[in-house]
């Protein structure tokens, strides 16, 4: 069974999970069916220009089935993602590993609406978090459970498990992307010295990034690194980040994603700490772009540390 096919089935058996325990809190708690997907539908016909056709019943109709297929496909398409990051080695185990895919169908589906301005998951109450996560856990676990009850397979990657320098060396990146989000991407980039390592393009797109960073970074309009949207990105890229070096160690992911998410949670707040702190009257860096300049030292320093060590890789057994 290829990895495609394995993920198509797991996502099928998570999505109908996830759609009889709904159907069941519906049933217990006499509840109405949530109206979010046919509105997101709304949504992103609107963005695209365009409506969804027919008129009353017809319409209705229409925006139900489209809102149930969206939720079918984001199922399927977390099946699949959660299959091919087990083929490559990213497999985290038991319940956790459920939960974490979980998770991911859950930030799939909110995120959507989220950015489409149909519901602000910060306003929710307790109860709505409660029957939106519930569901998302069982489909996390039916799908992870899936995926592993059909592996390993022939050509699927074994990794060992994560060093405690890797783990470190995770944390140190994620500090530096606390500092420029973009170096999580460029550290491991610009030092993989594999043969069959980061190319030529892959190399000046992460160059190019950094530019666009330090550009956007002196624009007024640009928000502070602590604020909700901006911080969860620099969180996201530091636990990619520490990804990163874990697959070019052949090691698990799972470890050094959490130390480089959690170092540029620190990292984010230790770098507006020092530029406040900078920026006070008779400080010798109070020039905004003397205080950025020693920030950005210390964080290609730290990326440096973080990411010379490892570059040359190590292999990874493979099944069968």
């Amino acid at each position: 069974m290829s990895a495609l096919t394995r993920g198509l089935t797991a996502g099928a058996v998570g999505t109908t999970v996830l759609n009889a325990v709904t159907y069941a809190d519906m049933a217990l708690r006499g509840r109405p069916a949530s109206d979010t997907p046919e509105r997101t539908v709304d949504a992103l016909a609107d963005r695209l220009g365009t409506e969804v056709g027919g008129s009353g019943d017809e319409r209705e109709n229409r925006r139900t089935a489209l809102g149930a297929l969206s939720g079918t496909a984001t199922g399927l398409l977390v099946g699949v993602v959660t299959s091919y990051a087990h083929k490559k080695g990213y497999a985290v185990p038991g319940v956790l590993g459920g939960a974490a895919t979980g998770a991911l169908a859950m930030a799939a589906s909110d995120g959507t609406m989220a950015a489409l301005g149909v519901s602000d998951p910060r306003d929710w109450e307790a109860s709505d978090w409660v029957a939106d996560a519930v569901p998302h856990l069982a489909y996390g676990l039916a799908t992870h459970a899936t995926v592993q009850a059909l592996s390993p397979q022939p050509g699927d990657a074994v990794r060992s498990p994560a060093s405690t320098g890797l783990t470190f060396r995770s944390f140190l990146l994620g500090l530096a992307t606390g500092g420029r989000t973009s170096l999580g991407v460029a550290g491991p980039v610009l030092t993989d010295a594999r043969p069959e390592g980061s190319g030529v393009l892959a190399r000046l797109g992460a160059l190019g990034a950094l530019v666009t960073e330090v550009v956007m970074d002196k624009q007024p309009s640009t928000p502070s690194r602590t604020e909700p949207g901006p911080l969860g990105g620099r969180v996201a890229a530091g636990g990619l980040a520490g990804a990163a070096l874990a697959a070019r160690d052949g090691s698990t992911p799972t470890a050094p994603a959490a130390a480089g998410a959690l170092g540029a949670f620190a990292g984010s707040h230790a770098g507006l700490a020092w530029r406040m702190w900078a920026g006070r009257k008779g400080s010798p860096f109070s020039e905004d772009w003397q205080a950025a300049l020693v920030e950005d030292g210390v964080a290609v320093a730290l990326a440096l540390v973080a990411c010379l060590p490892g570059r040359r890789g190590q292999r990874t057994a493979v099944v069968g």
